[in-house]
């Protein structure tokens, strides 16, 4: 066995404003949290999932709980997504009558009154008893509201055996009257992934995702086997383009990232023609009257990308070769209050094993989910890279957040109470099988520098999920795991 010398580090106690809320109980076992958000009012709005119900949960900005509403919900019924604007919060939910048919619910919880209502929005028929929404990407692909929160969109798979389709709902917020709706990548030959959605406050969808130039597969013998392409669909038109970098090198990964109504910005990864892989970051502005691509940026990841997860003379030889790395996908784009834009993505995949149960030979397979190492990038106003750092990480589950307060971007992580860095320099966030956790706040500057700070040992303590946090009105707050009682955890 290869020994690893590691010597424990002193960590900083965090900067920020530790505080935690009274505790309160249930009526009945919660599960996951799936949705929390903060009207203007300063009112916490939770929606918590049951095995028989929703839980819609109100809380003052002392975090004293003042509404806890049960809402039944029917055997097949689960939740896809949610969308907020201002005190309103939309939750998602599919039920499933049968094999072939689909109901799409929107369920308004109103956080500064309590008030909820359910309504549906459409029906759909599908065949093979399959979903009507892309599962396979982190980030959401069925559902998006604009900017002034007037208009949202449901996207739809409607793959039958012969041909691709894809639809967009278009609804009034406010109302949930349908506006229009739209076919769109119709195809009997090709196959379309929808990557990332978005609105505009004009109502006109966009649809950005790969079409696949054989089969369904990201690759044939190496080689990426897809095209990017931007769809822009409007109630009496839909255009496509395809988003184009150069001939030498391939598009990973691609998100919209809107910053005016004119010009869209896609941000993402790319690769020399191998799919899932990444070299640098890259930048497109597409006009949106013409749906045209009028300027690209890239940008090779900087050596302290390599020097965070790798020992010395690793991260020097992957430099030097420009290696790439695999499975990252973009879960933020923050921008600070300088113009200075932070993309952050995790590296995800998963993998699966047979595990045999001694019995005829018989066995089974296990699924499992690698959260592992973040990627921290740094744009400037004007859209050139500052600096790229790593976080070198592991973890089988959903586990970090992040925002930007005081110009400085916070990851808030759980990981192994020593954190170990090695003779190399580097710095391993994980937990070891009989180590206990602590909760972290890792702290990058404005020259990207980290600081890796303490919150709190969780020996003894509650024992917050940052991943189901929300940030808003200059403070996060995030809530402890599923479990009798209940807490909140401020950092502001």
């Amino acid at each position: 066995m290869l020994l690893v010398t590691v010597v424990t580090f002193a960590q900083n106690t965090t900067k920020l404003k530790v505080l935690e809320s009274t505790e309160f109980k249930d009526k009945i076992k919660s599960g996951e949290v799936l949705s929390i958000h903060v009207s203007p009012s300063g009112f916490t709005g939770i929606v918590r999932n049951s095995k028989k119900n929703l839980l819609f949960d109100v809380f003052n900005e002392s975090l004293e709980r003042t509404k806890n509403i049960l809402v039944p919900k029917d055997k097949n019924e689960i939740f896809y997504s949610d969308l907020t604007f201002n005190n309103i919060l939309k939750v998602f939910t599919v039920f499933s009558p049968s094999k072939k048919e689909r109901i799409v619910y929107c369920h308004e919880f109103n956080i500064d009154n309590g008030a909820h209502k359910k309504t549906e929005l459409f029906k759909a028929d599908v065949e093979k008893n399959q979903s009507i929404f892309s599962g396979s990407n982190k980030r959401e692909t069925g559902f998006a509201m604009s900017s002034n929160g007037k208009y949202f969109v449901v996207s739809t798979d409607d793959i039958k055996k012969n041909s691709n389709s894809y639809t967009v709902h278009v609804y009034n917020s406010e109302t949930l009257s349908l506006i229009y709706k739209k076919d769109y990548q119709k195809n009997i030959e090709k196959f379309y992934e929808p990557n990332d959605l978005f609105i505009d406050n004009q109502a006109n969808v966009y649809s950005l995702g790969k079409l696949f130039l054989e089969g369904r597969r990201e690759k044939k013998k190496g080689k990426a086997n897809y095209d990017f392409i931007l769809n822009k669909i409007t109630k009496t038109n839909t255009q496509s383009t395809k988003v184009n970098f150069n001939k030498e090198e391939h598009i990973s990964s691609l998100i919209i990232s809107n910053s005016e109504e004119e010009v869209l910005k896609l941000m993402g990864f790319y690769s020399d023609e191998k799919a899932g892989r990444i070299k640098g970051t890259l930048i497109f502005d597409v006009d949106t009257e013409n749906l045209k691509v009028t300027k690209n940026k890239s940008f090779k990841l900087p050596e302290d990308v390599y020097n965070d997860l790798y020992s010395e003379t690793t991260a020097k030889r992957k430099k030097d070769k420009e290696a790439e790395l695999s499975n990252y996908y973009i879960d933020y784009v923050i921008n600070d209050s300088l113009g200075n834009t932070y993309l952050i993505a995790e590296e995800f995949f998963i993998t699966q094993h047979y595990v045999p149960n001694g019995i005829n030979g018989g066995g089974s397979w296990v699924t499992t989910y690698h959260y592992n190492n973040i990627l921290v990038m740094k744009l400037n106003p004007y859209g050139e890279l500052e600096w790229g750092r790593s976080i070198f990480k592991r973890a089988g589950a959903p586990s970090y957040n992040a925002f930007v307060k005081n110009d400085e971007l916070h990851v808030i992580l759980n990981s192994g109470k020593n954190l170990t860095k090695k003779d190399d320099g580097r710095i391993k966030v994980s937990k070891g099988w009989f180590e206990s956790s602590l909760l972290y706040d890792i702290v990058f500057n404005d020259e990207g520098k980290v600081l890796y700070d303490k919150i709190q040992d969780n020996k003894g303590n509650t024992f917050y999920r940052p991943y189901y946090g929300v940030y808003n009105r200059d403070r996060f707050i995030t809530i402890s795991k599923s479990g009798g009682k209940k807490q909140f955890l401020i950092l502001e």
